[in-house]
């Protein structure tokens, strides 16, 4: 499957930005999907997934009743709703998918390219 990540961009401490990641290629719906950042200088990290059917979902204690993932499988696409932004969320934001629901990013089978999200204090 393919993953086009989108939605990054600049914002100040406290804004909002909705990352995108449209998939194509495979039956999106046999994939469990997560959200990886990796900031400069540090190692990639889990921030948030959803399973298949986007009845489970969980995050890193980090980003949790900040950020939301939910998918539209009749589009392909999976979001990532950040709010109260932080300068430590600044870091490239990448979409994967894999068949095992895992917050490890050597489970996912699949990944996108990055999208940029820098936060402003």
């Amino acid at each position: 499957v393919q993953l086009q990540a989108s939605g990054g961009g600049l914002v100040q401490t406290g804004g909002s930005l909705r990352l995108s990641c449209a998939a194509s290629g495979r039956t999106f719906t046999n994939y469990n999907m997560g959200w990886f950042r990796q900031a400069p200088g540090k190692e990639r990290e889990f921030v948030a997934g959803i399973s298949w059917n986007a009845i489970l979902t969980r995050y890193a204690d980090s980003v949790k009743d900040r950020f939301t993932i939910s998918r539209d499988n009749a589009r392909n696409t999976v979001y990532l709703q950040m709010n109260g932004l932080k300068p430590e969320d600044t870091a490239t934001y990448y979409c994967a998918g894999g068949r095992i629901y895992s917050t490890h990013g050597r489970d996912m089978d699949y990944w996108g390219k990055g999208t940029l999200v820098t936060v402003s204090s």
